[in-house]
């Protein structure tokens, strides 16, 4: 089993953190955006900054870039870092894709496969890019074209991506496992393993690649949070848990409230986005029950953080994951977690 980190989505980065998870063998370092700073630019620091970890995008949002702009972003970075880059791309929710980017939310798992497609054939370079579908239609052909846009070939000669989707929808796990390199679910638990491996599989299938999940980097994101006070730790968790159960998305159209209800806490969940709709965001984090957090987070001391890890370990064997990513990590906690894994 790899290990990986989160950066927080602002301005900075820790890069002592970073250093330290290097230094230690970490895998990989990942950046998400949503409407406020972008995924890319401190991804470039981190590669800029060091020698052997990988960096990604954990992810890039797609109606934020037309999937060409994303190829070139990725084919520079895999460049000036040495084939260090992780492509990660997904849809956003609607508030977001709508609210912020002004774009129609469309159909996300198509725009998903029509993105990746357009980008392999960037890298790919077999013949000038051509493309005529539901989201993306290039050259543009459109009634206002001009009628001067031609086909053209990447002038940069570009290394292999690996490619990663977000997704925690059975539909969008299957369209990761069919078409992607990884996945970077969140919520995650060794108990609920299968919510995740099966549909990867079937995707997998789909594709006519062989049943070995070994093959695909299943990556989940994990929340982390050492200290002496378990219960202390539970309850520092539990505001970030609320916000996504509760308020990431309206209410039927919360695709992480979804989660939450297939890994077993329907009624949890349904009172715990009530809570957050109604803005009454600590009730809603108090809500959230210490079963659930124990099950999908790493809280406590570090003696019950090893333990809990031999369960994450024993799914890694069957290959259900590839990549522990870390989230909200402090250097003693990448030391913990190091120490009873690499």
């Amino acid at each position: 089993m790899r290990l990986g980190l989160t950066l927080g989505m602002g301005a900075g980065v820790d890069t002592a953190l970073v250093l330290e998870a290097e230094r230690l063998g970490y895998h990989s370092v990942w950046c998400g955006e949503s409407y406020g700073s972008d995924a890319v630019t401190p991804i470039a620091w981190v590669l800029a900054r060091t020698t052997r970890i990988k960096a990604g995008t954990g992810i890039m949002q797609m109606p934020g870039r037309t999937p060409t702009c994303a190829a070139m972003t990725a084919m520079t970075l895999q460049q000036l870092s040495g084939d260090r880059f992780l492509c990660g791309v997904g849809p956003s929710g609607p508030q977001v894709v709508e609210g912020w980017h002004g774009q129609p939310y469309g159909t996300p798992m198509v725009r998903t496969r029509e993105y990746i497609d357009i980008i392999r054939a960037i890298v790919a370079r077999e013949k000038p890019l051509e493309h005529q579908g539901e989201h993306y239609r290039i050259p543009y052909d459109g009634p206002d074209a001009t009628g001067l846009g031609k086909p053209l070939k990447s002038i940069l000669h570009g290394a292999p991506l690996r490619f990663y989707c977000a997704s925690i929808t059975p539909g969008g796990m299957r369209l990761a496992g069919e078409i992607a390199d990884g996945n970077l679910p969140i919520f995650m638990s060794p108990e609920g393993a299968d919510l995740v491996a099966k549909p990867t599989l079937e995707g997998m299938a789909k594709a006519g690649k062989p049943a070995d999940l070994h093959a695909f980097d299943i990556a989940p994101y994990t929340k982390i949070r050492l200290g002496d006070d378990l219960q202390a730790c539970r309850d520092a968790a539990k505001p970030e848990l609320a916000l996504y159960i509760g308020g990431m998305g309206a209410k039927g159209k919360n695709f992480y409230n979804d989660y939450v209800r297939r890994l077993g806490y329907p009624d949890a969940a349904a009172a715990i986005q009530e809570a957050y709709l109604a803005r009454r965001h600590r009730d809603a984090a108090a809500l959230v029950p210490d079963r659930l957090v124990d099950e999908i987070a790493l809280v406590g001391p570090a003696d019950r953080i090893r333990g809990r890890l031999q369960d994450w370990k024993a799914v890694a064997k069957e290959g259900k994951i590839g990549t522990l990513v870390l989230t909200g990590a402090t250097q003693p906690a990448l030391r913990v977690v190091a120490e009873a894994v690499l």
